[in-house]
């Protein structure tokens, strides 16, 4: 039986070592050689040093290089952090600094824009280049290229359990700073179960991997396909039309995405006879809206369209049936195999058919909280509703934040957010995060970051300003801070500079809630 992470693509050479596990433009990985690549790897950073729970993050674009380091680090009793490449140095460094980072893979490229910052985290012990060119020693840090894995000594590796930690993804948070959550063993493969079962996934899949591999919908694509044996097929694009390309090419089975994509290739033309062999797509972070969906099964008529809803902190939650879209495309569907998922009102009681409440997860997937923030993981994980009174030690729970309602045949429907996350592209930014980089501008005197809704994006990102002098300027100044040292997914579509100062609540705070209804309608023209 399978019980860690890395023992999937073992699993899967044993049973058949000669198929394709990994494709990477014009190179691929069968099982047996990913099994080995991730053997070296393992004893690379044993013999760096890695100690059990050890964190290695790495930061490289998709490639085989980025999976074998990620399973590596797992193989050898450590613990993967995935960042995401189109992070800037200064959100990169945050990371490394607050999972305490002993081992950094990247390539030199990447490390001639990050030294400065990462250089400076006091936990570092060393960087692993992948790449052949020398980049300049700095004192305390050692330097190793990805080659010397081939020649590392055979080493034991920690022995760790399914409890044990296996991975931290960051994601953004409300305080303005992304949090780490901290993922075990048993949540990763449980993972990969619980959505194989429901796609029926088989060792004949060819899954495309387009999404982040930081993010945990697209570390999913990965899991998932060494669950079962499958190919999976990396790929960085540039432009929609590359994707479709690609799962021509490729004769792709499964393809996830999220909606501001599906939007997109909704629009385009997709090769007559490619339904014949993309068996499902699916779509997670953010509702996918209807004439999206309508224009998509119309392209791809045999095609299975899995709606799917999940958290960063449980992984996947809920899907919905393809047999169901017709009849309920609005609803994110029922439980994965494997977990409950409950509607509560303040106080834990089960709502009503059609009440309003919270959204509640339990089971397997519930991760093991934010790194490092007990604060945080108290807010967010909480005993579960509907215990017996009787149980001595409560069981954990996630308390999403999400407002939902169930209807009479127990099918979930979102309704909102209860935080004031910006969901943009697939991403959850934090306004705080971005409200930082304006002011660091010194050209506000106030400034808000809300999300408004948006035909593509799902959300658009409109930072409201207000400056008391020379409001035009100050709008140019803070945009051109946003773009040096903000990822593009996190830049404002529009500032809105005010003249009078931001609106109030009752408490003093900015009224994010009042700004958000107000720009409302501002995106509409996009829709047409």
């Amino acid at each position: 039986m399978t019980n860690l992470i890395h023992d999937l693509a073992s699993a899967a050479a044993l049973a058949n070592p000669g198929a394709v596990a990994l494709r990477d433009g014009g190179r691929e990985c069968s099982f047996a050689d990913l099994r080995k690549e991730i053997e070296v790897s393992a004893n690379l950073m044993l013999g760096l040093g890695l100690e059990r729970a050890d964190r290695v993050a790495i930061y490289l674009e998709k490639r085989l290089e980025t999976v074998v380091a990620m399973f590596g680090a797992a193989a050898a009793g450590g613990v993967f952090v995935p960042v995401n490449p189109l992070l800037k140095p200064e959100q990169v460094g945050h990371i490394l600094s607050d999972c305490c980072a002993r081992i950094l893979v990247t390539s030199p490229e990447r490390w001639d824009l990050i030294a400065d910052t990462v250089s400076k985290c006091r936990d570092l012990r060393a960087i692993v280049l992948i790449g052949g060119r020398p980049v300049p020693e700095i004192a305390g840090l050692r330097m190793v290229n990805w080659s010397e894995r081939l020649g590392a000594v055979a080493r034991p590796a920690h022995r760790v359990i399914d409890q044990d930690m296996a991975a931290i993804l960051y994601t953004s948070g409300s305080t303005g700073r992304p949090k780490g959550v901290v993922l075990s063993h048993r949540n990763l493969v449980a993972g990969a179960d619980s959505v194989a079962e429901y796609l029926e996934n088989t060792a004949e899949d060819r899954i495309l991997a387009v999404l982040p591999l930081s993010f945990d919908y697209g570390l999913s694509q990965l899991t998932t396909a060494f669950r079962v044996g499958a190919c999976a097929v990396l790929m960085n694009y540039l432009l929609p039309r590359d994707v479709i390309r690609m799962v021509v090419r490729e004769r792709i089975t499964g393809l996830a995405a999220v909606p501001p994509l599906w939007v997109q290739l909704a629009q385009l033309d997709w090769p007559e006879g490619t339904d014949q062999h993309l068996r499902y797509i699916t779509n997670s972070g953010g509702h996918m809206p209807k004439p999206t969906l309508d224009a998509l099964r119309g392209k791809l008529p045999k095609t299975k369209p899995y709606l799917m809803y999940g958290l960063t902190e449980a992984f996947r939650s809920t899907y919905l049936p393809p047999e169901e879209v017709d009849r309920r495309p609005d609803s994110m569907g029922k439980a994965i195999p494997n977990a409950e998922i409950m509607v509560v009102r303040e106080d834990g009681t089960p709502c009503a058919p059609g009440e309003p409440g919270e959204l509640v997860h339990r089971g397997i997937h519930v991760a093991l909280g934010y790194w490092n923030d007990p604060e945080k993981t108290a807010e967010r994980y909480k005993p579960a509703p509907g215990q017996l009174p009787g149980l001595p030690l409560p069981e954990m729970a996630v308390w999403s934040g999400d407002t939902v309602r169930k209807d009479e045949e127990g099918y979930l429907y979102f309704i909102g957010r209860r935080d004031e996350m910006i969901k943009t592209s697939g991403y959850r930014i934090s306004p705080t995060e971005i409200e930082e980089v304006a002011y660091s501008a010194g050209a506000v005197t106030e400034t808000a970051a809300v999300g408004v809704t948006h035909p593509v994006l799902g959300q658009a990102v409109v930072l409201v300003t207000f400056a008391v002098d020379n409001g035009d300027a100050a709008s140019g100044r803070v945009l051109e801070a946003c773009k040096r040292q903000l990822p593009a997914f996190m830049v404002p579509a529009r500032i809105v500079a005010r003249t009078e100062p931001l609106p109030r609540n009752p408490n003093g705070k900015i009224d994010r809630k009042r700004l958000a209804t107000e720009l409302g309608g501002m995106f509409e023209e996009a829709a047409s």
